[in-house]
């Protein structure tokens, strides 16, 4: 789930994991679908070693609407 701040109330959404990438930098990342909304999500789960982008921060979302470099299927969700 994913944590979410409006108008000063938290609120958790439901989400599914559609599966993991491993970036070029060796960063790995998590593609989720928003259960209520169908909206997909790009999660940073873990910054590799060797990256120096700032936009790849371990726990944040990275924009979808924009390449986010070379990548590779490293697991797939069923």
């Amino acid at each position: 789930m994913l944590a979410s701040l409006r108008e000063g109330i938290q609120f958790m959404s439901l989400v599914r994991l559609l599966g993991f990438r491993t970036l070029a930098c060796g960063c790995v990342i998590g593609r989720y679908r928003e259960v209520a909304t169908s909206r997909e999500l790009t999660y940073v789960e873990e910054k590799g070693s060797g990256c120096d982008l700032h936009s790849h921060r371990r726990n944040h979302t990275i924009p979808t609407d924009r390449p986010v470099g070379s990548v590779s299927l490293a697991a797939k969700a069923s």
